[in-house]
């Protein structure tokens, strides 16, 4: 039985401030499309069945799975990369919040995490220990006993508060 390919569409994804066109299968993943159309490799794909959280991206400010959204769906949506927290090539307060509590060991569940809290901390500026680690249960990482990288988004949690207050 021969395969049967899908007519392509063309689209455009508005990216961390960029906009990219491409022609594409409109069951092509959105973490293909990052990865492999506008070249964005930060955002990681683990499971490919949306559990472990490392290709989480922020579609329309809400973090979403990127193996589980299709690119055509994104069309249209302001999209954030992992790229975005440190584009002049400054860590963002949630990134050296990380590094300085030891929050990653391999890194590959780390852009996923970074980016889930980045849209998690602007709806919740001052979450306790058990809403972190709420919130964190949806990212898996296979390295940490978690324990550096709930104190390190207390840190970066407490620092934009204080930053948010200085303003």
């Amino acid at each position: 039985m021969e395969a049967k390919t899908l007519e392509k569409t063309s689209i455009q994804l508005d990216v961390n401030g960029v906009s990219y066109q491409m022609t594409c299968e409109p069951r092509k993943l959105l973490s293909d499309a990052l990865r492999e159309d506008c070249g964005l490799t930060g955002t990681h794909v683990g499971c490919e069945h949306g559990v472990c959280g490392a290709c989480t991206v922020q579609l329309g400010g809400r973090a979403v799975r990127s193996c589980l959204t299709y690119a055509v769906q994104a069309e249209g949506a302001e999209l954030r990369t992992v790229e975005a927290l440190s584009p002049d090539g400054r860590l963002s307060i949630l990134q050296e919040a990380m590094h300085e509590c030891h929050g990653l060991q391999c890194g590959f569940c780390t852009p996923g995490i970074l980016m889930t809290f980045d849209a998690y901390l602007r709806d919740h500026p001052r979450p306790t220990e058990a809403e972190i680690r709420d919130a964190l249960s949806g990212n898996l990482c296979r390295c940490t006993g978690y324990q550096n990288i709930v104190r390190a988004l207390r840190l970066a949690a407490e620092r934009l508060c204080a930053e948010s207050d200085n303003v």
